[in-house]
């Protein structure tokens, strides 16, 4: 943990019960089936119900421990409201039976809405297709893409089935909730269009993925926007925000303790992309490389399956910003892209 962040809780909530951490905003803490292994979800107090925001990973076991927490954590009040910060299986996964059971609409930005819908309808062969053209031709080959290829679409298989199409929120919007306002801060990068939430008489910030106190979320290329540039955008909206919000907020993350220093922690995740940057493109000026080979100049530890799609994404991503900047020129060679810095 950083040493300029202060974390006003030392331990989250057992699963299935709350924590209130300010006015009417409430903590639930639910585990993940991965080495990042739970998710923060938040309960607002919204007259006798519950408007939620994000809703767990989508299997049977984060369902029943919903069905367990629906005496416990919610005091047997509906949820009248649920709010997903983007399109993440371990966000959005049981936004589609919370809203069935509770006859709840979903509130989402439209950019996240397009891109669940566009993951979780996509064919097997489609999904392997595009992992086989965008991995191939940046490097990764043999078993290790037939790996990949092979899991056909795995969103929709934590994703079985869509929520209702959603009310749809932007940049800008009020969203009212228990008489107070919150404020909708859009962050991109880790997706295309995530939704943070601001209550401005608090200085209270629901930030799922965009701002972490220990790490930084993932930014990745996907097959239909290879050329995209996800590392700009995350360093871009994440100053916009520090520009937006106060150093005092309470930041609510959907991983890690709740803290306070959000131009600190801002701040330190715009070096550590700076410093990929660097990395990169000073391992490019000693031979030309593709975004496989960049990969144990970025990752320094063993990946296993699910961790190299993710880091094949993320390798992409620099590459594609370097080249945006003028840092690198590519070539290709026999189907695969090269970087040499200029």
């Amino acid at each position: 943990m950083s040493s300029a962040l202060q974390y006003p809780f030392t331990e989250p909530p057992a699963s299935g019960h709350r924590i209130q951490v300010a006015p009417g905003v409430h903590w639930l803490h639910f585990p993940l089936p991965f080495s990042l292994d739970h998710i923060n979800l938040w309960l607002l107090e919204d007259g006798d119900d519950w408007t939620l925001v994000d809703t767990g990973f989508g299997s049977r076991a984060t369902r029943e421990l919903w069905r367990a927490a629906f005496d416990s954590a919610l005091d047997g009040r509906p949820i009248r409201r649920i709010l997903v910060t983007h399109y993440h299986p371990d966000h959005i996964g049981q936004a589609a039976w919370l809203a069935g059971h509770f006859q709840a609409p979903v509130w989402m930005t439209e950019g996240e809405w397009a891109l669940t819908h566009r993951l979780q309808t996509a064919s097997d062969e489609a999904v392997a297709e595009g992992f086989r053209h965008l991995f191939g031709r940046h490097g990764l080959g043999g078993d290790a893409l037939d790996t990949l290829a092979g899991r056909g679409n795995s969103y929709r298989k934590v994703m079985p089935e869509l929520p209702p199409a959603p009310e749809i929120i932007a940049e800008g919007d009020a969203v009212s909730i228990n008489g107070d306002t919150w404020r909708v801060h859009i962050g991109r990068g880790h997706a295309p269009e995530h939704a943070c939430l601001y209550r401005e008489r608090d200085r209270l910030l629901i930030s799922g993925d965009q701002v972490l106190p220990t790490i930084s979320s993932n930014l990745t290329v996907r097959a239909h926007e290879p050329d995209d540039d996800p590392v700009t955008d995350f360093v871009d909206s994440l100053r916009a925000l520090r520009a937006a919000l106060p150093r005092d907020t309470l930041v609510l993350p959907a991983h890690g303790l709740p803290f306070r220093g959000l131009h600190e922690r801002i701040d330190d995740l715009c070096a550590h992309h700076d410093e990929q940057l660097d990395a990169a493109r000073d391992a490019c000026a000693e031979r030309p490389l593709t975004a496989f080979d960049l990969l144990p100049v970025l990752f320094k530890r063993e990946l296993d399956s699910r961790q190299l799609m993710f880091a094949m994404g993320e390798s992409i991503a620099h590459l594609n910003c370097l080249h945006a900047l003028g840092r690198v020129r590519r070539e290709e060679r026999d189907g695969r892209l090269y970087h040499i810095a200029v």
